[in-house]
């Protein structure tokens, strides 16, 4: 006699090799198009990062979980004073406000510019890498300019082209 998980299981696994069956033997076309239309008419619009600019995103984030998690242990640790603890969890609440005004300032950089950028803020300094094989002093002095608006005190500024 088949009980209920059996008759569950075999149902569910039938649903799937049927699906499986079925996605192997679908025209290829059908996967890359929206609903199978195969106009000419259809365009793809590709954007691409520059490598230089994902290759730094990768290191600053391998950088900053390793803060956080070198965080998170003094936070979980038994033996740590309040003091430590309250000083991991404030130092936790500035990475995660410094990674904002980043994300913030880089937006901010693709919307009056029209360029993808990677920014780093270290204290009083701010790093922008601009992905663009045009180096304009004007427009590395605009850039300077409008991030500047977004700090109180002053801070010190680069700006590097890389292609």
């Amino acid at each position: 006699m088949i009980n209920k998980q059996s008759l569950w299981f075999l149902t569910l696994f039938s649903l799937i090799l049927v699906l499986s069956v079925y996605y192997i033997t679908m025209p290829s076309e059908l996967l890359f198009t929206d609903n199978g239309n195969l106009d000419d008419s259809d365009s793809t619009v590709t954007i691409e990062e520059s490598e230089l600019l994902t290759a730094l995103r990768i290191e600053s984030e391998d950088q900053r979980m390793s803060m956080i998690n070198e965080l998170k242990m003094i936070l979980t640790n038994i033996e740590a004073s309040i003091e430590e603890k309250n000083n991991a969890y404030e130092q936790l609440k500035l990475l995660d406000v410094l990674k904002g005004k980043e994300e913030m300032i880089e937006a901010k950089i693709k919307k009056e510019y029209d360029l993808n950028s990677f920014v780093k803020i270290d204290n009083d300094q701010v790093r922008v890498v601009i992905a663009s094989d045009k180096h304009d002093t004007k427009l590395a002095n605009d850039i300077m300019r409008s991030i500047q608006e977004e700090f109180d005190e002053k801070i010190y500024t680069s700006v590097k082209f890389q292609s």
